[in-house]
């Protein structure tokens, strides 16, 4: 008697009527018309059964934060920095658990299980770090954590940062963080570079920089970081996020970078929804929107993985846990319209984000563990377009979330009585 059995089923990669079977929190086979009994049988009826969704950047420590202790008027990043370092002193770690948590609800109902959130090392008291260190352990049973240890005020610029740094990475914070454009000097962000790559080779961490947020295209600390990564032997342990000034560099520079960030086998993680309201915001028109070169990227065979990054705080006051938002957003500000290309972005939140943060036992497969998120939907591309309904979350077999489809009533002569855009999937002519 198997514990879960979810019939007729789609999978992101394209196989179609398959059954998944559930046995002691794990997978136990994955394939059509399976002869079995369940204690527990959901028919899928034909929609995507997909991996849970990841977001592998975002600070937890300021979400939800929104209008303390006062709004961002502006929008922009400037003023976004500025507002997190009045925020800063008034916190407290009763209220970073209490929004983190609050935060992780939203993302269990998201179907989105794994995140890896930065948090600011600056304040000597490490009050964010030891908040979040906490909830990373209350939300073990339902949410994979990582945290990264990030200097956000400048290792060298931020006194005392390198130490902060280093305390938090005593107290178990997962990852070494930088943000190299933000130092003072050029040769100051590529000092931090090369340090703080040190810091992570010698403890045997993974990296994963702020690098080159900024629409300056002489910002290459990402030419810096791919270096680093191949003289200390981190390849595939280094992610370089945003990567924004890449979309203003000239291209015969990118056609030498991009390459380089290959052989260093360095994960690339631009976050759409922020990269392109930040950035651009000196220019009249034409007017740039920041995000990275994705396209060229996943053409070179870098993985790509797409983060949210922020949520209701000082730098972006909208954002809801939803990473089929995050795609949605990529594919159209990257133009990436292709079936093959919109596919790419789905993955891109899913397997490609698992692969940048080092998840090993992720995916449907026989024997690991029974995590996926039935979709009101029949395959990605309508998972994006719909930005789709979460009809079930599971976590090794059992369910966290459940969410009815989405239905409306509809008062019109001759016309059905309901609709759910769900059915307006479209049908490929036969032959």
């Amino acid at each position: 008697m198997l514990d879960l059995l979810i019939r007729n089923a789609n999978l992101p990669d394209g196989r179609s009527g398959v059954d998944i079977a559930v046995s002691d929190g794990r997978f136990d086979a994955i394939e059509p018309g399976l002869d079995a009994q369940a204690r527990k049988t959901i028919d899928a009826d034909g929609r995507l059964v997909t991996p849970p969704f990841i977001d592998p950047h975002f600070h937890m420590d300021a979400t939800l934060s929104l209008g303390q202790p006062r709004l961002n008027r502006s929008g922009t990043l400037l003023e976004g920095i500025a507002l997190w370092g009045e925020l800063k002193p008034l916190l407290t770690h009763e209220a970073v658990v209490e929004r983190a948590l609050r935060y992780c609800d939203l993302a269990v109902a998201r179907g989105l299980l794994s995140i890896r959130s930065h948090v600011d090392v600056c304040d000597d008291r490490l009050l964010a770090v030891d908040a979040l260190l906490e909830v990373r352990e209350k939300v073990k049973p339902y949410i994979d954590l990582q945290l990264v240890a990030f200097p956000q005020d400048g290792l060298f610029r931020s006194p005392g940062a390198e130490r902060n740094l280093l305390r938090a990475l005593d107290k178990g914070v997962d990852i070494v963080g930088g943000i190299p454009h933000f130092e003072r000097t050029m040769q100051d962000g590529a000092a931090s570079v090369q340090r703080l790559c040190e810091i992570a080779a010698e403890r045997g961490l993974r990296v994963d920089m702020h690098c080159d947020e900024t629409d300056d295209p002489a910002s290459r600390h990402v030419e810096t970081l791919a270096a680093e990564t191949v003289r200390l032997g981190l390849e595939g342990r280094v992610a370089g996020s945003h990567l924004t000034s890449m979309h203003s560099m000239d291209n015969y520079y990118v056609s030498k970078l991009i390459p380089l960030i290959a052989e260093a086998r360095i994960h690339a993680i631009p976050n759409p929804l922020i990269n392109i309201t930040l950035q651009g915001r000196h220019d009249t028109y034409p007017k740039r929107r920041g995000m990275t070169r994705v396209p060229e990227l996943l053409s070179a065979g870098i993985n790509v993985a797409l983060g949210q990054d922020c949520c209701m705080d000082p730098w972006y006051s909208l954002g809801s846990a939803d990473m089929l938002d995050v795609a949605h957003m990529a594919v159209h500000v990257a133009q990436m319209t292709s079936i093959d290309a919109m596919k790419q972005a789905f993955d891109a939140v899913t397997v490609n984000s698992a692969l940048a943060m080092g998840l090993d036992d992720y995916g449907i497969e026989k024997g690991r563990p029974a995590n996926c998120v039935l979709l009101d939907a029949r395959d990605p591309v309508e998972a994006i377009r719909l930005r789709a309904t979460r009809l079930a979350v599971m976590r090794n077999g059992e369910i966290l979330a459940q969410t009815e489809p989405c239905a409306t009533r509809i008062n019109l002569d001759g016309r059905p009585s309901t609709l759910n855009p769900a059915d307006y999937a479209p049908v490929e002519a036969s032959g």
